[in-house]
């Protein structure tokens, strides 16, 4: 018998059940959209308003700040809602609308990492031919690539979730729409889905992974012939590529590499790519680079001296 689908919302369980806990984590997440809103807003106008734009690697920061704030307001905004909201409900296309522009995002910031690391690489293994090879027209072209590869991810997965049935059930064991919870609530044998579900995030993540962490060990082995300073400052550099790399794919590689009918903790675990992240990319960026702080300082102070004078 083939299903069709009847469901015209859906509602979400949320993080909690407790009405108290939710309260108390509604002024938390409130103040982490916010903080996350005015450190990426830094970075950019820090960047934008500076001579770090003409550098490949800021080019990328840039970007990667304007992928975490839209994944921020894909996400937090409704979140935020439904914390204080008596139902939690959501619409079938606007659920369908969050499911694609969370995952299109979400790949695009996985593609300008590997653009970032690629950058790192080039600078450190090849220094003197960094400015020819990493100019302004192939970092564009990186950046393209990243919405290219991160649009044909989001799309493959939006067309797999809405040719399924849902026909009964609607009830979302999450706190925003994401396939897997969304595939619990099929009514059909789905084993087919779920492999290709794996294949188009798991195992893509896993690969970009495991090419991060190759090129990361490429590098540090080249920077044994580097002068003690030189070491220092590629150390930080990459060591704050590093850390935002392990933020966004431990998580993510766990919640998408298991199948949907597997018992674990995703929406739980969920919250370190979908808050965390975003909100400490800016901390891990300005506050360990150097040139990034004394950036800050300058643009900031002529932003005051030009309001008082």
């Amino acid at each position: 018998m083939e299903h069709r689908t009847n469901v015209t919302e859906f509602i979400f369980v949320g993080l909690w059940e407790n009405k108290q806990i939710e309260l108390l984590f509604f002024f938390f997440f409130l103040l982490c959209c916010l903080a996350i809103l005015m450190g990426n807003f830094i970075i950019l106008l820090t960047i934008t308003c500076s001579h770090l734009i003409q550098q490949p690697m800021y080019y990328f920061l840039c970007h990667l700040s304007l992928m975490d704030l839209g994944y921020t307001m894909t996400v937090i905004p409704r979140l935020l809602r439904d914390l204080v909201a008596a139902r939690k409900n959501i619409s079938y296309n606007s659920c369908m609308t969050q499911l694609f522009a969370a995952h299109l995002l979400a790949g695009v910031e996985i593609f300008i990492l590997v653009s970032m690391a690629f950058d790192r690489y080039v600078a450190i293994v090849k220094p003197l031919h960094y400015m020819v090879i990493m100019n302004r027209e192939r970092c564009s072209m990186l950046i393209l690539v990243a919405w290219g590869l991160g649009f044909w991810h989001s799309v493959a997965l939006l067309m797999v979730v809405v040719n399924l049935p849902f026909c009964g059930p609607n009830q979302v064991d999450h706190y925003f729409c994401d396939v897997k919870p969304l595939l619990k609530l099929v009514c059909k044998d789905i084993r087919i889905v779920n492999i290709l579900m794996i294949a188009n995030s798991g195992i893509v993540l896993i690969i970009v992974f495991l090419v991060l962490f190759a090129s990361y060990i490429v590098i540090l082995y080249h920077l044994r012939n580097h002068s003690s300073a030189g070491r220092r400052k590629a150390l930080s550099t990459c060591s704050s590529h590093i850390m935002v790399v392990l933020l966004f794919f431990g998580p993510c590689i766990y919640v998408y590499l298991l199948p949907p009918d597997y018992e674990n903790k995703d929406k739980e675990i969920s919250v370190f790519y979908t808050v965390l992240s975003p909100l400490l990319n800016p901390l891990i960026y300005s506050l360990r680079n150097v040139e990034m702080k004394i950036a800050i300082q300058k643009v900031w102070s002529k932003i005051a001296y030009s309001k008082f004078h």
